[in-house]
């Protein structure tokens, strides 16, 4: 069992993770993506557990840990970047809803100009610098919600972000403003019921290796996509 954590910034409780002694379920690892193996993240061996372990430390409840999974979603996009870098590659890119960073460094690999990894969770910001750190690149990251804004890029990417309707319903309008204003957008989506049937094209799609624990299929199949 680890020592308590004193907690300061989710950044340092990160760092202070990650170079921990210890091989529990509960603890982070920096492990290859399994769709994207050029990319190494850290991840969770159990996050609930790690979720369990870091709230008791804290003393407080904290923002549920979905960047210390890799999603599906952000998977197949991550992957469609680094087999086709011109998409990325000297453009300004912005990652909505970032979590791990995955899309966002899977940009930078491409060759982006600019990557900004955007994410409201104050620990996703936290992942995405250190696993950018991980990989080598240079990734900026802004903690804003953004969706009642414009899109400052030439590319826009959102993986698995239409989890629920609620937040599709402010990201749908918000991806179709930057496509509307000539902002390259691609969606990575695995269905989870909020895909609007007439408002995106399919672009690719992916059969992806599930790790998520509620999905009886080891393999998911994914879609790449673009506002029409």
């Amino acid at each position: 069992m680890l020592a308590p954590v004193r907690t300061q910034t989710p950044l340092a409780d990160l760092e202070r993770e990650i170079t921990a002694p210890g091989d529990g379920l509960d603890r982070l690892r920096l492990v290859h993506a399994p769709f994207v193996p050029e990319v190494r993240l850290h991840l969770a061996e159990d996050a609930i557990l790690w979720w369990a372990r870091m709230e008791a430390a804290a003393g407080r409840s904290l923002p549920p840990p979905y960047w210390a999974s890799v999603w599906a979603g952000g998977q197949a996009l991550a992957r469609h970047l680094l087999d086709h870098p011109e998409l990325a590659a000297g453009r300004r890119v912005l990652d909505l809803a970032a979590g791990s960073g995955l899309v966002a460094i899977a940009a930078a690999l491409a060759g982006a100009d600019r990557v900004v990894a955007n994410d409201v969770d104050p620990w996703a910001v936290a992942a995405v610098t250190v696993n950018a750190r991980a990989n080598r690149v240079t990734v900026d990251t802004t903690g804003d919600d953004l969706l009642d804004g414009t899109a400052s890029a030439d590319l826009v990417l959102a993986g698995d972000v239409l989890y629920d309707a609620g937040l599709a319903a402010r990201v749908l309008p918000y991806l179709q403003r930057a496509a509307d204003r000539g902002v390259q957008v691609l969606v990575g989506d695995p269905d989870r019921g909020h895909l609007p049937p007439d408002r995106l094209e399919l672009v690719a799609a992916y059969p992806v290796p599930v790790t998520e624990p509620s999905i009886d299929s080891p393999v998911r199949r994914v879609q790449v996509l673009r506002p029409r």
